[in-house]
């Protein structure tokens, strides 16, 4: 049933969990006397403190400011399960670090002949993750319009029913299609998001937030963005930077806000990792409760990080670079590897979703990413040093890695040393790894784009891996002449620019094509609000060597969007059967923050043009700035997740039926017609609920989840 009363943002800011609180009143504690409290307890400080909760060697630390409690709830996680924790002091809380110094009035980085303001420039980087940079990436909001805004619909929002609830008004999920809720073994799935925020108070949250964007358990299908109930119904900040904090990796005085982050796009199962880049050029991982490696890694100094990409068999990141010091853009080129869930790199290993049984840089992996290097630099063209946005693609289907049965050919094949024969022509693994691919750079001010080919890259790990020498590797390491080779000892290695373009209009957002070989494509937003369609050629050569030049990439068309489209999303799901081909290569998810809307783009068979197939408009959206689709798998669910910026909160929408992949017909949502959405005044698309958040979020990624 809908809700009756009306709906209201400042409602989408209280958490799901509510801390519990000990009855009494606790004795304030002094910030610099050490103390102890147990694990249940709650306690206040008389001036703000850093604080440790945990036991043994597992701990999580917390600046507090008051009163606090000894919890899994207060600190967001449970460091150390299934024991007996303790809160003690760890130290006054450090000092605010001062703001980064401004260029007064600075709105942009270049000149009115478009040529780079050194002052400008290093000012710009060094608030890239802060709102003056956010501003400045991503353009205006939409003005506001009181006569538009009231003819903007209210979508329909299903009631909210709950679940996992330790007392009244106490409860860790909600759910909202299906049901009733059955204890039994359903099929069960979920999407997990990496959030990235400017946090009102930096200190308190790092700025990256772990959500649980869609759930299917125990005949229900919960389609509202929530906190994971596998954290424990803790706080929002991510398991994983919780730990690169307490570890020191990242300074808990406001100075290292997240710039970017970057997911790879395909097949589900396959991109469980987000790489986030922080603005003192640390690069580290965040991913669930069942996929949550560590790995960091940090650029070079005074390189500072502006966008993320993945392979889309998370082989390789790609991240642009503004280098302050020598002025000038480039893109980091990092090789990643997938490992068993909590594996140290040294081993032993386990069987976790036919991983490798080793660690294997650069090769298709499950996403679950344990090890990033820093292999170096590729310098882009002269007129580039203020690179905004990176997407790439290698024109490989992921499902290229599955043997027979469905199984990722990781463990089938390990150890590499004895079984790198089978992956040469005529082999059967020859078409199960990429053999090239294309990153595609935009700088916004500069109004370029430029295309590096990645075939050196991918040639060179082949060409070790898939030889004698993967017998003789040895251990990794962050050295140049430790596997994986740096491009300073392997210079032939580094990806080549083979070509750049310039616009009449500023581009501000970029997306490739996942999959397809024979019309591999990129597809540029410029803030006039157009969608510019590129061929790219042979540079997307997926399992199949090919011979190429740079000739055919070139522009083939565009297609018209909203003002000041900020975000290029992946089409993982098409409610439409009259649609040809996955969606992941035909179509595109565009928000137009200069609009308040979301269209989804889909383009004509030659390739050369397109059209707007649906549009989400809605009161409750403020100030869309990216938008990301889930993961459909066996369960279908049809549903997209929204960064509403100046709303401050994540809000959900679905526009197709949710299918329960092992439903008979005595249950909710079974096949073939499943739930459908409830549509209002005609548009096909439903509210599905929002999150509140602790500040003003800017991107967000999301994928299934092993």
């Amino acid at each position: 049933m809908p809700k009756t009363s009306p709906h209201r943002l400042a409602a989408l800011a209280l958490p799901l969990v509510l801390p519990f609180v000990q009855p009494g009143v606790a004795q304030a504690q002094s910030p610099d006397r050490p103390w102890t409290k147990p694990e249940g307890e709650d306690f206040v400080l008389q001036a703000p403190a850093r604080v440790r909760y945990g036991a043994g060697e597992r701990w999580v630390e917390k600046i507090v400011d008051g009163r606090g409690s000894c919890t899994n709830a207060f600190f967001g996680m449970d460091p150390a399960p299934q024991v007996r924790k303790t809160c003690t002091l760890s130290g006054p809380a450090p000092a605010r670090a001062a703001r980064p110094a401004k260029a007064a009035g600075v709105i942009d980085v270049v000149d009115r002949s478009g040529r780079i303001v050194p002052e400008a420039y290093r000012a710009m980087a060094s608030v890239l993750g802060d709102e003056q940079g956010i501003a400045y990436r991503y353009g205006s909001p939409a003005p506001r319009d009181p006569d538009a805004d009231a003819k903007r619909p209210t979508l329909f929002e299903r009631q909210d029913q709950f679940a996992r609830c330790e007392a009244p008004n106490r409860c860790r999920t909600s759910w909202q299609v299906g049901g009733p809720r059955k204890e039994v073994d359903f099929a069960y799935s979920t999407n997990q998001s990496s959030v990235v925020f400017v946090a009102d108070d930096p200190v308190q949250r790092a700025g990256v937030g772990d959500l649980q964007a869609s759930a299917f358990e125990n005949n229900t299908y919960a389609q509202k963005p929530q906190l994971p109930w596998q954290l424990g119904g803790g706080g929002l900040d991510s398991i994983n930077v919780v730990k690169y904090r307490s570890a020191g990796l990242l300074p808990n005085d406001g100075s290292a806000r997240p710039v970017a982050a970057g997911r790879c796009s395909g097949p589900p199962g396959y991109c469980p990792t987000s790489v986030i880049a922080f603005q003192n050029g640390l690069l580290a991982t965040t991913g669930s409760n069942t996929a949550h490696n560590q790995a960091s890694v940090r650029l070079a100094p005074n390189k500072v990080p502006t966008a993320v990409a993945m392979t889309a068999n998370s082989e390789f990141a790609f991240v642009t670079v503004w280098d302050t010091a020598a002025l000038k853009g480039q893109v980091a080129v990092v090789a990643l590897a997938g490992l068993c869930d909590g594996c140290n790199l040294e081993g032993p290993y386990y069987e976790w979703w036919n991983e490798w049984q080793g660690v294997y840089p650069g090769l298709p992996n499950m996403g679950n990413i344990a090890f990033m290097k820093v292999l170096g630099y590729v310098d882009l063209p002269e007129d580039m040093k203020a690179p905004t946005e990176i997407a790439v693609t290698t024109g490989m289907h992921p499902f290229n890695t599955v043997l027979g049965g469905g199984l990722f050919m990781g463990q089938a094949n390990s150890p590499l040393a004895r079984h790198w024969r089978s992956f040469l022509r005529y082999g059967d693994n020859f078409r199960r790894y990429a053999k090239g691919g294309v990153a595609v750079v935009v700088s916004k001010s500069e109004r370029k784009a430029a295309f590096i080919d990645l075939e050196p890259l991918f040639g060179y790990f082949n060409d070790v891996y898939f030889s004698d020498q993967a017998e003789r590797l040895g251990p990794v390491g962050q050295d140049e002449r430790q596997w994986p080779h740096g491009f300073g000892f392997r210079p032939h290695a580094r990806p080549v620019v083979v070509k750049s373009v310039a616009f009449d209009a500023r581009p501000t957002a970029v997306k490739t094509t996942i999959m397809q070989t024979q019309k591999a494509q990129a597809w540029i937003a410029t803030e006039d609000g157009a969608l510019h369609i590129f061929g790219l050629g042979g540079y997307a050569p997926g399992a199949e060597p090919r011979s190429f030049t740079p000739e055919p990439i070139a522009a083939l068309g565009k297609v018209a969007v909203g003002r000041n489209p900020t975000s290029l999303a992946s089409s993982k799901g098409e409610p439409d059967p009259s649609i040809q081909g996955d969606p992941l290569d035909h179509q595109v998810i565009v928000t137009s923050r200069g609009e308040r809307k979301i269209q989804w783009v889909r383009f004509s068979p030659d390739g050369r043009g397109g059209r707007v197939v649906r549009t989400l408009q809605d009161s409750r959206l403020v100030d869309p700035i990216a938008a990301e689709d889930i993961d459909n798998f066996a369960n279908v669910g049809m549903t997209m997740s929204v960064a509403d910026y100046a709303g401050r909160a994540v809000l959900n929408y679905r526009y197709g039926t949710v299918v329960f992949a092992d439903r008979g017909a005595q249950w909710a949502c079974q096949p073939p017609k499943g739930c459908p959405v409830q549509a209002t005044g005609g548009i096909g698309i439903e509210f599905g609920g929002g999150f509140g958040m602790e500040g003003k979020p800017f991107q967000i990624n999301t994928s299934n989840v092993p």
